[in-house]
């Protein structure tokens, strides 16, 4: 796609109207001492993490941010000491051939065109989860990344965590025997009212709700669709035009670690059951969800609920992988295991011992040096994103699902019609 192609309301004035090229820009870093220059695009509480743990890197500097919403903008161009340029278009930072890696922390909506795009400029791409809305839109961004050849890296960071690495290898070193069931979940009380139900009124001024708005349709804006909240990440998750609920938000971060544990295992089937049964705000996402997925060996399940924090252990989030010989719970600060009754195994608790956000991002700059693959390479990211679409796919569409991975469809032809979207004109996605 062409930025003639693309919607111009509101392009910044300073900008001019630069093309976007597509010639390849090789994006390899020469040397150690070479700083690698980055921009940062979405600059909201995921924005300005990312942006505060790359800052951290020796090796990197930052050219510019950029984000529709002026708050958020001058908060990162602050951070930066002024340092970055602020930007209001990602095209501008497309554009640019002397960036050479995008950070995209936008809402989901936008990640699968910007990536595709950052790619075909020559970018390497730091780009969160979950990677997309779509399943065929994930697919379109591994296409883009090999295409390309970009180095290109997901936010699903406890992929860096040594203590995330260490449970996975005793999961495949079967030490605690033969793992047949794995149990996800987060569970919390939230107040009923949830995130309330505000009536849809003008944008604020500050605010570019258009291009906010992308590729996804058209719709009047609401307080809780753009969903900037100062205690908490942002409303827009429980939307289906922009994300896909828990299911995608936090469903990922566990089951990404338990198909790594299991050499990138898929599953072969996925259903689901939940529904809105607590909150009485405007969300469409469910507050309650349950999703079986039936892998080729074992079982694993995800479940999201807002309605109680109590579980019969002492955890409201994270993994427990049971096993014959024992039990093992995992989550961003521990891994603890439990022998069962006559195993040889002996109880174990240990602490999480670095931080994985950046241990990511070294990983990202090194691979952007080697050309290597980085530990959550979007392929690997594709595959956990889709199995918690699919999760979605089957709570939408009230149907078992049956997912061939190598074909990248399902079995039930009524349910096919949510592994894609369709674009507001005149956005495209072209790889």
């Amino acid at each position: 796609m062409s930025i003639e192609d693309s919607p111009r309301r509101d392009f910044l004035k300073t900008a001019g109207a630069t093309a976007l090229t597509t010639n390849i820009f090789t994006g390899q870093v020469k040397g150690a001492n070479d700083r690698v220059s980055a921009a940062f695009i979405g600059m909201g509480r995921m924005g300005m993490g990312n942006l505060g743990h790359a800052m951290k890197q020796e090796n990197l500097a930052v050219a510019a941010v950029c984000d529709v919403y002026t708050p958020h903008l001058e908060k990162a161009v602050e951070a930066t000491k002024g340092q970055a340029r602020g930007i209001q278009d990602f095209r501008e930072i497309l554009a640019d051939r002397s960036i050479d890696v995008v950070c995209i922390s936008t809402p989901d909506h936008w990640h699968a065109y910007m990536e595709v795009e950052a790619c075909k400029a020559g970018k390497d791409v730091y780009v969160e989860k979950p990677i997309c809305c779509t399943v065929d839109e994930g697919q379109k961004m591994v296409q883009a990344a090999r295409k390309y050849k970009r180095v290109v890296q997901a936010g699903t960071m406890q992929r860096s965590g040594i203590h995330f690495q260490q449970a996975c290898d005793i999961v495949r070193s079967g030490k605690l025997g033969k793992v047949t069931v794995v149990h996800t979940l987060n569970a919390g009380l939230a107040p009923q009212k949830g995130i309330g139900k505000p009536p849809d009124t003008d944008p604020p001024p500050d605010l570019n709700w258009d291009m906010w708005l992308g590729p996804a349709p058209k719709r009047p804006y609401n307080k809780n669709r753009f969903g900037v909240d100062p205690k908490a990440f942002s409303h827009f998750r429980w939307f289906w035009d922009y994300a896909g609920g828990m299911m995608t938000d936090w469903g990922i971060h566990w089951l990404d670690i338990v198909q790594m544990a299991f050499d990138e295992a898929c599953p072969k089937a996925i259903t689901a059951l939940g529904g809105n049964l607590w909150l009485e705000d405007n969300r469409e996402t469910p507050d309650l969800i349950h999703v079986t997925c039936e892998y080729p060996n074992f079982v694993a399940t995800y479940e999201n609920r807002n309605s109680s924090s109590l579980t019969l252990g002492a955890h409201r989030s994270g993994i427990y992988f049971h096993g014959t010989k024992g039990t093992m719970f995992l989550d961003r600060s521990q891994y603890h295991i439990v022998p069962e009754r006559g195993s040889d195994l002996e109880e174990v608790t240990v602490k999480s011992s670095n931080n994985s956000n950046n241990a990511h991002w070294a990983n990202f700059l090194e691979c952007v040096k080697t050309r290597e693959k980085p530990m959550s390479d979007i392929e690997k990211c594709y595959r956990s994103t889709a199995t918690c679409l699919l999760g979605n796919v089957s709570y939408r569409s009230k149907l078992r699902i049956d997912w061939d991975i190598d074909k990248g469809t399902i079995a039930q032809p009524e349910a096919r019609k949510y592994l894609t979207r369709e674009y507001r004109k005149p956005w495209k996605l072209v790889v």
